[in-house]
């Protein structure tokens, strides 16, 4: 069993070289405020045009990039048979509204 210890201490040596050369390759940890603040999330700045889903036709719902007839008449149906969006993530509720479809329109919506 400690016959091979003489056989490790190479191998640690050169994990202990690889340690040194990979920390000194990586960014500085002092800056913690920086850090914390790029975790941060950002807030979504909705446009002064942004569309009402709580009170948009399908015709305006259609003026939405990516937004169809048939995605714009499920949005209005889901409206009329589960009430308002409380919030504009709840679009996503719509089966044709993906994460990534949102994402592109969400400074262009509101739900009041």
């Amino acid at each position: 069993m400690f016959g091979h210890s003489q056989n490790l201490f190479p191998n640690f040596r050169l994990f202990g070289a690889f340690l040194c050369l990979f920390a000194a390759c990586l960014p500085s940890a002092c800056s913690q405020e920086s850090s914390v603040a790029d975790r941060a999330p950002r807030p979504i700045i909705i446009s002064q045009n942004a569309i009402n889903i709580n009170k948009a036709s399908a015709e305006e719902l259609e003026s939405l990039p990516n937004i169809g007839a048939k995605t714009a008449l499920e949005i209005v149906r889901h409206r009329e048979k589960f009430g308002k969006f409380r919030r504009s993530e709840h679009l996503m509720l719509i089966n044709r509204i993906s994460d990534t479809r949102f994402r592109k329109i969400r400074q262009m919506i509101k739900t009041e």
